[in-house]
């Protein structure tokens, strides 16, 4: 299993985080449709923006599994 370890430090939400809330969800398409959801779910990237690159290679290494 993967570790664990912030991916959004404004709103903290882990990388597990993330997956729980991809979880909650049917398939998705495509990775923006995902990172959308997600970042409803979780609010990340919704802080400094800081995070925005590191939620979609988090969701996509997720959706390619």
């Amino acid at each position: 299993m993967k570790e664990n370890y912030m991916v959004c430090n404004c709103k903290q939400v882990s990388y597990f985080a993330i997956l729980d809330a991809l979880h909650e969800h049917e398939n998705f398409d495509n990775v923006l449709a995902a990172f959308e959801s997600v970042k409803e779910v979780t609010h990340c990237s919704t802080g400094c923006g800081g995070c925005h690159d590191k939620v979609m290679a988090v969701i996509s290494e997720l959706l390619s599994q």
